[in-house]
This record gives structure tokens, sequence and C-alpha cells, in this order.
């Protein structure tokens, strides 16, 4: 599992724009290469259709060849549409790949069972039995209390798989909290050296093109100045 953040830097506008264009390229590749992905976090840039950062998650295998062709300094070649007059056409932007925090598990062991008797619906005999459960995760403090059934059996199960789903949101909110601590991504954006190139405003993936003729001649060059010498 890894996760990794899209950002503009501290670049204007037109880089915010830049990574709302890299989020949906990225994203398509993230389908087509069968890797399961979570957007955890956009913030948004002034302008409509602009973020200032993206945060993903990624799930799969082979993700170090998949980021190997992503992670670095994406630049884009194009004529500002927020800046008619801006003389400007080359932009950065950066996608990096944020410190993992270390996830909290589940184990039973770790889980303290109460019983206590039920209230609300079900007349006397939910009352005299103690068949409703709290249920408290003691790494994290999380509690949940369950009554659903009339078995204390079956709401112990129910308590573990509610307890489950709270933790899993309680290592989501871990994990956001420790990306708004690396925001110094932000201010260490690189230029140079980009891992991928646009160009235009419909955002197309820039091809090299190979001159063989050029490269032909100046090979015939060498071959003459070799000659001379």
């Amino acid at each position: 599992m890894k996760t990794i953040q899209i950002t503009s830097g501290r670049g204007p506008i037109e880089c915010c724009w830049v990574v709302a264009q890299v989020l949906k390229h990225l994203i398509n590749d993230i389908k087509e290469a069968k890797i399961k992905y979570m957007l955890l976090q956009r913030e948004l840039g002034v302008e409509n259709g602009t973020l200032q950062s993206a945060t993903i998650q990624l799930q799969g295998k082979e993700l170090e060849s998949f980021l190997s062709n992503w992670l670095g300094t994406v630049q884009w070649i194009g004529k500002s549409s927020f800046r008619k007059f801006h003389k400007r056409k080359n932009w950065f932007i950066g996608i990096y790949e944020i410190e993992a925090t270390e996830e909290t598990l589940l184990n039973e062991n770790d889980i303290t069972f109460q019983a206590i008797r039920s209230s609300g619906a079900g007349g006397q005999h939910v009352n005299k039995v103690s068949s409703a459960i709290r249920a408290t995760h003691t790494k994290t403090g999380i509690q949940v209390l369950v009554m659903d059934s009339r078995s204390q059996h079956q709401n112990k199960k129910i308590a573990i798989k509610r307890l489950q789903e709270k933790v899993a949101e309680f290592n989501t909110e871990q994990l956001k909290a420790s990306v708004q601590n690396q925001w110094g991504n932000h201010l260490n954006l690189e230029r140079g050296n980009p891992v991928r190139v646009f160009k235009g405003p419909d955002f197309k993936t820039q091809k090299a093109t190979k001159d063989y003729k050029s490269k032909r001649q100046e090979l015939k060059n060498n071959l003459r100045q070799q000659k001379w010498d």
C-alpha cells in the first residue's frame, strides 16, 4: 500500500489547473492497471476546476513499477486560460510519495466486552436479560454499543464487525492528519527533468520526436571530420 500526493507547490492558479488535469490522467492509468485506490483528500483551488493538491492511497501489485512513471515533476506546456496576456508557457507540479503511518490493527485480544441490559423496544424480556454488548478497543478507546439481537453471542459478533469499521475509519483519519503534516512537499517542488510532459489546452501527452535525418547528417559530418584529422 502506498500514498501519493499531487501538489501545485507554491505555483499559481495555472499549476492548480494542472493538478486537476493530472489527477484525471493518473486515475485513468490506475484503473487500467487494475490498482485499487482511494481519494483521501482534495484541496480546492480558488477557481472552479482547479486543485491545490490531491492525495491518493493505492493498493495492488507492482506499485513501485507503476509509480516510477509518475513520481517526480510533471510539466505542462501551454498558454494560461486564466491570464490572457501572460507570456509564461511552462508550468510545473509535483507528485510525491507520502511517508506511511503505522496502521492500527484490530486484534480481538485488544477488545473488552461488557454485557449490559438492553433498553428500548422488545418488551420485558430484553430488560431482564443482559443481552446488549458494549465493546471497547483498548488501543484506541473506540467503543460501540450493540443491542440489535436478543442473543448476547450475536450482539458480540456484530460489535466486533462495527469495531473493525470504526478502526478502519480511525486509520483513514490518522493518514489524513499525516498528509496535512507533510505539506512541506508544497514548498519543495523542483523543476526540470519532468517524468511526464503534457501539452496544449487538451492536455495531450507530449511524445518525443526522433529526427533520424538530422542524426544521419550528424554522423556523416563526424566521419568527414575524422578523415581530415
